[in-house]
């Protein structure tokens, strides 16, 4: 691409660097130019313009950001993903329902490094999304790029970004109590909230004593494809109350505890194949936390292991949330 400053006689053709005011308005950067916007721009004042000029081997912005769209969702209904029109050298990537984004790193940069002037920039792994949010941009930086650039972005863009969706319909929540106490709503209200915006259904409610046996059988009967468990009392170890329920009911543990806080105090396993998660405390307040991100990649069916629990420590200092009986805060 040529890109630099001519005399206004010689633009027509060219396209316009930067915004400039004519006789008849305002010409906006990017405008091809007619004969009709030079002599507009000429009676203003105008005598040299800054243009750029496509060369042989160049691509145009939009065709080019169209193009790497396309070689990126290769399938929407596949990849959960929907891809809007071109504007000023930039497509927007939006999910088509809810879900969690699986990004592959490499290919994004992969990609990000065959040239500066092609880039795409995604929200974070594993993020929640709905239909509508925004997954990706692209922006074609120039007004044009060489097309040999284009196809090797092209050429590693492939399968660098979908949306899982949730593999499951419905779930239970059990809610352990400690005696007669009556249980507030909040706990079911915040998950019930959490699983809205996934479409499943939670089960009609569940409450059992904070007893191993009896919140055993109360597992064995959940009929949700996912199962929820959350404690009257925290679970603060591995053979506590709710994890040796689970091994009771015929469930495995795969993990307990996660670097992340809120959210610390957490365990999941299976049961028959079914995912079981065992909540912390702080899942009754809808404010961001540990079991969020539990929650949401085992309903997408994306299958954890403690490992992918450790991984998380990295940003998993989240918001204080007012509800903590016991702020982080150890002094001043």
């Amino acid at each position: 691409m040529i890109f630099g400053s001519v005399p206004i006689r010689s633009a027509t053709g060219a396209i316009l660097a930067h915004s400039m005011p004519s006789s008849t308005g305002r010409v906006p950067k990017g405008t091809v130019l007619t004969p009709a916007h030079v002599d507009d721009l000429e009676a203003a004042g105008h005598d040299t313009l800054v243009v750029a000029r496509l060369e042989a081997g160049d691509t145009e912005e939009n065709t080019a950001a169209s193009a790497l769209a396309t070689a990126i969702v290769v399938d929407e209904q596949e990849q959960g993903l929907r891809i809007a029109p071109a504007g000023a050298g930039r497509v927007n990537l939006y999910a088509t329902g809810p879900g969690v984004v699986q990004v592959d790193a490499s290919a994004v940069a992969a990609l990000n490094a065959v040239d500066p002037m092609i880039t795409l920039a995604t929200v974070p792994q594993f993020h929640r999304v709905d239909a509508g949010t925004m997954v990706a941009t692209i922006k074609i930086i120039s007004y044009a790029v060489p097309q040999t650039h284009l196809d090797r972005a092209c050429a590693v863009a492939s399968s660098a970004l979908s949306v899982a969706r949730p593999t499951v319909k419905t779930a239970t929540l059990i809610e352990t109590r400690v005696g007669t106490e009556t249980l507030p709503g909040k706990g079911r209200a915040a998950m019930t909230g959490r699983l809205d915006r996934l479409e499943i259904a939670l089960d009609d409610r569940c409450v059992v004593a904070h007893e191993t046996e009896a919140l055993a059988g109360a597992i064995r009967k959940a009929q949700g494809e996912m199962i929820l468990i959350l404690t009257a009392s925290a679970t603060s170890d591995i053979c506590d109350v709710a994890p040796e329920a689970l091994r009771q009911a015929g469930g495995t543990v795969t993990a307990y505890g996660m670097p992340v806080d809120p959210g610390n105090l957490l365990f999941f396993g299976t049961l028959s194949g079914r995912p079981v998660i065992g909540l912390p405390g702080c899942a009754r307040s809808p404010a961001l936390n540990g079991a969020d991100w539990v929650l949401e990649r085992l309903a997408c069916g994306i299958a954890m292991e403690q490992g992918d629990i450790s991984a998380m420590g990295v940003g998993g200092l989240l918001k204080e949330i007012p509800t903590r009986p016991r702020p982080r805060s150890t002094g001043p």
